[in-house]
């Protein structure tokens, strides 16, 4: 069962003007491609061949010899979540279960906001700026490259790609304008509500 790159949920200019048809051709067509090849070439004809994603993941997390291996799978799998992470007309505050549950853990969701981007803010270099779930609270991590909520036993709600290939073509080095268009413009809280009912 080989690994596939998932189709985007929405046409490549969906998401504009915020992100470009051509940040997600290079993004989606070129980058996530890319991890989709390379992890199918690492683990064909492997134990791992004909196993899903996330078994994937979880058999290969802390084991140097396999790096190569979970860097790919990692990325495969943060990237079709974050796609999921938008839509068209997306953004601003949520409602239902996740508005409920920003507001008792974090106080409002303008504390929330400003914690979400502080922490794709400060993400030094490549990473992702998550929103979890980890032991029925709501809490905001940070995670280096290829790292996934999915190696820590947490419950990955929503992402945003901060590695430069994901904002760059747009909004150049100002990855705080493109994190505040990403809350304002972009969050598909439905996927939110859906990942903590879930």
């Amino acid at each position: 069962m080989a690994i596939t790159l998932p189709a985007l949920p929405y046409e490549a200019n969906a998401l504009e003007p915020y992100i470009s048809a051509n940040t997600l051709g290079f993004h989606y067509g070129k980058h996530h491609q890319t991890y989709v090849t390379n992890l199918n070439n690492l683990i064909k004809e492997s134990e791992l061949a004909d196993e899903s994603l996330e078994k994937i993941i979880v058999a290969v997390v802390n084991k140097p010899e396999k790096v190569g291996i979970f860097n790919n799978a990692a990325q495969v799998w943060n990237h079709t979540f974050y796609w999921n992470c938008m839509k068209k007309g997306g953004g601003g505050a949520p409602s239902g279960a996740i508005a409920s549950k920003i507001t008792e853990d974090f106080g409002s969701f303008e504390a929330f906001a400003d914690a979400f981007k502080n922490a794709g803010l400060t993400q030094f270099g490549s990473g992702w700026a998550w929103l979890v779930l980890e032991g029925g609270k709501l809490k905001i991590t940070k995670t280096a490259n290829a790292d996934t909520p999915l190696a820590h036993g947490q419950k990955a709600l929503l992402t945003v790609d901060v590695w430069e290939h994901a904002y760059y073509l747009d909004y150049q080095n100002k990855r705080a304008d493109y994190l505040d268009i990403f809350l304002k413009s972009l969050v598909n809280w439905d996927f939110v509500n859906a990942n903590l009912k879930g």
